[in-house]
């Protein structure tokens, strides 16, 4: 009994600390790609509960939202499922997705769609001779739809695969990609206890390149052929642009239960992660589950994780600001949801997550699940 807990405290510690001791051995040579990507909101997530448990959550997404933290989860779920979710993210914008799973062959494979989407509209159009608005406006709308394969390849490996078409419009620009996730589970126990590690790359794909009318110019006809004093007729052009890379991250998380009983669940979850376009970073999270309370087929969850990117490091020491705390508490999440779950399949739950973003201040997400 006493060698059972030495083992899973054991492992909860090393869930805590075996990330940042990985980034201490990072390289010191900074090639690092910022500010080199289009389509960012495809790091915005799915559903509330990947929100609450950070990026550690792809070691145990077992629901819907699987399709987008790891393809090898959606073999993993209960049964079919459907899911909503709406994010209410910084300067009054929205995020909002949605995603269908469908098992089949004996529940060892699975099929699922999903569809993100972020954007506002009506914005003001300022210039530098117009600094009090043209009069014009634009719009923002960035989406992308996906299909998931998935399958259990035995008891303790799962794998799948996604592939999505990402369309970008920026105001009068418009720009589109493709791209595939990969993901695998390997799920086992240690100590009687589940254990498991998960292995994911998001947003692998082609690059994005804009066009459209907002690259239209006139350019001076004496411009071209150097003959300033001659009158003339502008000449229609179009600007070009770089190719944009996509988001692309690689992560590896690990997910431990400190108690696994039939009515109570206790994880730990840890996580590091390392994308295209900042440095490395880390997470560690942790999740509750409480079910069929009182015998009434109703249950909660409540989570909480911190999410670390070591170029989130805006310099306020210098500045009489009163900012530093905000910083100091970006990467922080929580939330919980209820549920209700019948002896059969079917299955609804809501849940919420609070994630706060530094001076850009907290967010809120929002999610609506069904299992049948």
């Amino acid at each position: 009994m006493r060698d059972s807990i030495a083992v899973r405290w054991t492992l909860a510690t090393l869930l805590l600390g075996f990330v940042p001791g990985g980034l201490a051995a990072q390289n010191t040579t900074d090639n690092t790609g910022y500010g080199t990507t289009a389509a960012e909101f495809l790091l915005l997530g799915a559903n509330a509960r990947g929100a609450a448990l950070g990026s550690p959550y792809s070691a145990i997404a077992n629901d819907v939202g699987a399709l987008y933290y790891n393809p090898a989860g959606a073999a993993m779920t209960r049964g079919a499922g459907f899911q909503v979710s709406t994010y209410e993210y910084v300067a009054d914008t929205r995020y909002s997705w949605g995603g269908v799973v469908l098992p089949f062959g004996g529940r060892s494979k699975a099929f699922g769609v999903h569809i993100g989407t972020f954007g506002f509209g009506d914005q003001p159009v300022y210039t530098v001779e117009q600094p009090d608005g043209t009069g014009a406006v634009y719009s923002v709308n960035q989406t992308y739809v996906g299909a998931t394969y998935a399958q259990n390849f035995s008891d303790r490996f799962s794998a799948g695969l996604t592939g999505k078409i990402i369309l970008d419009q920026l105001g009068d620009a418009k720009g589109s990609a493709f791209a595939v996730d990969f993901g695998t589970n390997f799920h086992s126990t240690l100590g009687g206890h589940p254990i498991q590690f998960a292995f994911t790359l998001q947003n692998l794909g082609t690059n994005i390149e804009y066009s459209g009318t907002a690259l239209n110019v006139d350019v001076p006809r004496d411009s071209v052929i150097g003959v300033p004093t001659v009158p003339n007729i502008p000449q229609p052009g179009q600007y070009r642009t770089k190719d944009w890379s996509l988001p692309t991250v690689f992560r590896v998380a690990l997910a431990y239960d400190l108690v696994a009983a039939s009515s109570t669940r206790w994880t730990l979850m840890g996580d590091f992660n390392q994308p295209v376009n900042t440095k490395a970073g880390f997470g560690f999270g942790t999740e509750a589950e409480f079910r069929n309370l009182g015998e009434t087929g109703f249950g909660a969850a409540l989570r909480a994780s911190y999410s670390h990117q070591s170029a989130n490091n805006f310099d306020v020491q210098t500045l009489d600001t009163g900012l530093e705390d905000e910083e100091n508490l970006q990467g922080v999440a929580f939330g919980g949801g209820l549920f209700y779950q019948t002896p059969g399949k079917f299955r609804v739950g809501l849940d919420y997550a609070y994630r706060y973003m530094g001076v850009l201040g907290g967010t809120n997400f929002f999610s609506l699940d069904f299992g049948f």
